[in-house]
């Protein structure tokens, strides 16, 4: 099985468990006054106090995977609300998943917290999740405070930051570096049929957002749940973003037979653990 480096390239199945639901679709502004349609998942609660939660997902995964329809099953029982999107090129949202970038995937989950939630929540990143949720918690305390005040935790499963450089580009063989840099794509095999496409605007534009190059502080509590047999992010990675994040309310748990789905029964159940000590639920 070929893959790029540390980070494989596979593409979740998803798990349709949540058919009575429909996705609802909410428009994002693009460059030249062109939109995208972004689907997402949320259902309704009764008025609570406690915080809701959203979902992140990782790279080529939809809002229908094992762990976010999951959560989705969690939070309904405990009338928590929770939110789950598809980045663009992603599950049902428009676009072409080639075109992707960071910064895209970026801007779509910036407009569905503002745009979708209100008051305090529970972001929770998977995979390429991860870095997201961090690069939203980091912009919005730049350009929208009022929206970071209310994420009041950060729940990262494998949280695979600045993977496009650390997790993908310097661990390609040449052929695939040449083949980007004279291609602008590399068609990369992945576990299932179809190859995914690296572009060089996903390697290039990624290098925009690096934590490696300048750090910060969430300003909320973060927990990481990782596991050590992780092919695809290291435990090693999560543990050096444990010392790039300027936080002091941070929790990493190792999980030692743990795998990079993290989607096992055990594995939901620390997740749901974990997210009690926020909710309370």
């Amino acid at each position: 099985m070929a893959h790029c480096g540390h980070l494989k390239l596979r593409a979740s199945r998803s798990i349709n468990i949540d058919m009575s639901q429909s996705a609802q679709f909410l428009d994002v502004a693009g460059e030249n006054g062109s939109s995208r349609k972004i689907a997402y998942l949320q259902a309704p609660v009764p008025e609570s106090d406690a915080p809701g939660v959203v979902w992140m997902g990782g790279f080529a995964s939809d809002m229908t995977g094992g762990k976010a329809t999951g959560l989705a099953n969690w939070a309904a029982e405990r009338d928590v609300s929770c939110l789950r999107f598809d980045y663009s090129g992603h599950g049902q949202s428009s676009g072409r998943f080639q075109d992707g970038t960071i910064g895209e995937g970026l801007a779509d989950s910036l407009a569905a917290f503002t745009t979708l939630t209100t008051g305090p929540q529970i972001v929770i990143g998977s995979s390429m999740g991860g870095w997201l949720a961090l690069l939203l918690a980091r912009a919005l305390q730049q350009n929208a405070p009022d929206h970071a005040a209310r994420i009041k935790a950060l729940v990262l499963i494998a949280p695979a930051w600045d993977m496009t450089e650390e997790l993908i580009w310097k661990h390609l063989p040449s052929e695939a570096r040449e083949a980007i840099e004279r291609d602008g794509v590399y068609m990369a095999p992945s576990e299932y049929d179809a190859p995914l496409p690296i572009t060089r605007a996903l390697i290039e534009e990624g290098r925009t957002h690096s934590f490696e190059l300048a750090s910060f502080s969430p300003g909320c509590p973060v927990r990481i749940l990782q596991g050590m047999q992780d092919p695809d992010v290291p435990w090693q990675h999560a543990q050096r973003l444990v010392e790039q994040l300027g936080e002091t309310d941070m929790r990493m748990t190792l999980v030692k037979d743990g795998e990079h789905r993290m989607s096992r029964e055990s594995d939901l159940a620390l997740l749901f653990q974990t997210l009690g000590e926020f909710t309370g639920k």
